[in-house]
């Protein structure tokens, strides 16, 4: 199916240096502006975004979810590494950033949208399950309530035997809010998480990665109740 950013006409761009110097500036601002939100002062490393793709299987026509897209770091990696006849979704709730993403990768459809209406913006766009999906999304500073509905919505929009892939920052590794992340996704995905430690990033970081089996345990009717 054709994606609507698609028919939007490329903007001309600034050469890397220059939108990267540009790309970082704006997202120290964004983080004054919103700093819960944000979650980092820096946008997330090449290395890092390198890492988060390492060993997810990648075939032909597959479908990626992007949750907090942010300048796009994640976003340039995810579509640089889809086969030709893949596509993604990114999601990012911060307006400033999507005008910077809109038409910048044809086969990338941003839209403003908060992560955790990922599955109403995918059946309003006609897609199916995800095969993958991938986030960048501070679990460690959000709410509780709001990190339950994001993996609520993940692990609805998720296809079985498809991943959940994220990072966190190693000093933030025993924050409260991170743990309960951990063991929120745990509950919801059915599995528990591979873990990679990335070096090569400012802050050092760790890729987490959920694997949704085929039958996942069904949540008890007060716990989703609890989600909405």
């Amino acid at each position: 199916m054709p994606l609507r950013s698609s028919q939007i006409p490329l903007r001309r761009q600034p050469d890397a240096p220059a939108r990267q110097s540009f790309d970082h500036l704006l997202f120290l601002r964004q983080f004054v502006r919103h700093p819960l939100r944000v979650g980092a002062i820096l946008p997330s490393s090449a290395r890092l975004a390198k890492c988060m793709l390492e060993g997810i299987d990648r075939r032909a026509g597959m479908r990626v979810a992007e949750l907090g897209a942010g300048t796009g770091r994640f976003t340039a990696a995810i579509a640089e590494w889809l086969p030709e006849d893949g596509a993604g979704l990114a999601l990012e709730i911060d307006p400033v950033f999507v005008d910077r993403l809109v038409g910048r990768w044809p086969r990338i459809e941003c839209v403003c949208e908060r992560a955790e209406h990922l599955a109403e913006v995918a059946k309003t766009h006609g897609w199916g399950p995800f095969d993958h999906i991938v986030s960048g999304l501070p679990f460690a500073s959000l709410p509780f309530e709001t990190t339950r509905l994001i993996l609520y919505a993940v692990r609805r929009s998720l296809q079985s035997g498809g991943t959940f892939t994220t990072f966190q920052y190693v000093h933030g590794w025993h924050f409260p809010l991170a743990g309960r992340f951990r063991r929120e996704a745990v509950r919801q995905l059915g599995s528990e998480p591979t873990s990679k430690l990335v070096l090569g990033n400012v802050p050092s970081a760790v890729v987490l990665r959920w694997r949704k089996p085929t039958a996942t345990p069904a949540i008890s009717g007060d716990a989703v109740e609890r989600l909405h």
